[in-house]
């Protein structure tokens, strides 16, 4: 299955990411969040199924990315369980 990648700007203060959280964790089979506003999940696709799903989560004024991943990936100190998921992923 695809690897996508999900990153979001909330600009709403006080925004309650719950449900948002809630609707990407349900979008594939596996999840992993690296990052404060970035996850990535396993889904297939297309980006575009990704993105209008969790518009539905998003207020006007917030921004979505929605993109791809090759098998290709570099990172650093990132927490040991994100590094073992993406090793595995």
């Amino acid at each position: 299955m695809a690897m996508y990648l999900i990153g979001y700007d909330l600009n709403q203060p006080g925004k309650n990411y719950d449900a948002l959280h809630d609707a990407i964790k349900r979008l594939g089979t596996t999840w992993c969040r690296p990052l404060d506003s970035t996850w990535i999940v396993s889904h297939p696709g297309p980006a575009t199924a990704i993105r209008d799903e969790l518009m539905r989560h998003i207020d006007r004024n917030d921004a979505l990315l929605v993109t791809g991943l090759t098998g290709e990936r570099a990172w650093v100190s990132l927490h040991p369980k994100v590094s073992d998921w993406l090793k595995a992923a």
